[in-house]
């Protein structure tokens, strides 16, 4: 199989492109490094039947024959992140309804198979728990820019169904639910790294609101190898996939859980939603997935608990740190 992902230098997006690899598919990556980085997919240069283009999927001539030349494209690119959303409503619209808008027209013109990814975002205030796809989708005001993104990606949802029922172009949607592991950032606003990377470092574990919001952290490498699974069956064509774990827990909880792993002495703290994101923030409570038609598709079931998620990505950022201090004690003073 020739795979085309967008936002392939992305956390998802590099372990989808590593995935791949080690079951012996071809991969090319489109990636502008907006948000990705060239560090999560270093290891994968040297890597047969792996190439990496440093482009955006606006550029329209490139993108049409990178997508000529796959047999399945994985749409990733996008604008994520609460903190990025919230400071760059503009970039999070164009980006996510454009650069979708564009990959599915190029894709329709060889019929060439589209999975989309979107986000429990659309869910929005819904109050119906757990969330299934077929639910209503209840989205905030226009004047809360956070909603921008579950917007984006509801209009994504729409336009790849769309070239699904009109033009018959294969297209699969999943609506990931936090997904979490290595490599990913806390840079901005994903709560499991930034609480692990506070907690190590000894800062104080900073949580936005009253932390009785709850959410499903789901482990990387479950949503990817779902993400291949789903491309392979025509059954998942034209339909919508929950993705990630049923496990619910507080991120007040979710915080004594990190400091307890971390081994750490950092204090736990509350911050209101408007100082860390401005007045015009408003948040949903809970957030769980109904798994079931995921798991009637594909079989699908998540590998890791809660505990043996934070267990990894805490274990990564300590293996990154040490990593980091061994190459500053090879750099020579001045």
């Amino acid at each position: 199989m020739r795979a085309l992902i967008t936002g392939g230098a992305g956390f998802i997006g590099s372990h989808l492109t590593e995935k791949l690899i080690e079951e012996g598919h071809r991969v090319t990556i489109l990636d502008d490094l907006s948000t990705g980085s060239i560090g999560n997919i270093i290891h994968l240069k040297r890597k047969r039947g792996f190439q990496h283009v440093i482009d955006s999927v606006m550029n329209k001539s490139l993108l049409a024959e990178l997508v000529d030349e796959a047999d399945v494209i994985f749409h990733l690119a996008a604008a994520v992140g609460v903190r990025l959303i919230v400071e760059s409503p503009v970039k999070t619209l164009h980006t996510n309804v454009r650069g979708t808008e564009l990959v599915l027209e190029m894709a329709a013109k060889k019929r060439k198979k589209v999975i989309v990814a979107s986000t429990s975002e659309v869910y929005g205030k819904a109050n119906k728990i757990p969330f299934s796809e077929d639910d209503d989708l209840v989205i905030g005001p226009p004047v809360f820019g956070r909603w921008s993104y579950a917007c984006s990606k509801a209009m994504d949802e729409f336009l790849a169904l769309s070239y699904y029922r009109e033009r018959r172009l294969p297209v699969v949607i999943v609506r990931f639910f936090n997904t979490v592991g290595p490599r990913q950032i806390g840079m901005y606003g994903m709560v499991l790294p930034r609480f692990v990377q506070a907690a190590l470092s000894g800062d104080p574990i900073l949580i936005h609101g009253d932390g009785d919001q709850s959410r499903c952290f789901g482990w990387v490498g479950d949503v990817v190898g779902a993400l291949i699974r789903l491309s392979e069956i025509e059954d998942a064509e034209g339909r919508i996939f929950n993705v990630g774990s049923d496990e619910e827990v507080a991120i007040n909880e979710l915080a004594s859980i990190v400091k307890e792993i971390a081994d750490s002495d950092s204090t736990i703290e509350h911050i209101s939603y408007e100082h860390a994101y401005g007045k015009d923030f408003e948040d949903m409570r809970r957030r769980v997935p109904d798994l079931s038609r995921i798991r009637a598709t594909i079989g699908y079931a998540p590998t890791k608990t809660l505990r043996q998620i934070v267990h990894a990505v805490t274990d990564h950022f300590r293996s990154s740190q040490k990593q980091e201090s061994r190459l500053a004690d090879l750099v020579p003073a001045d």
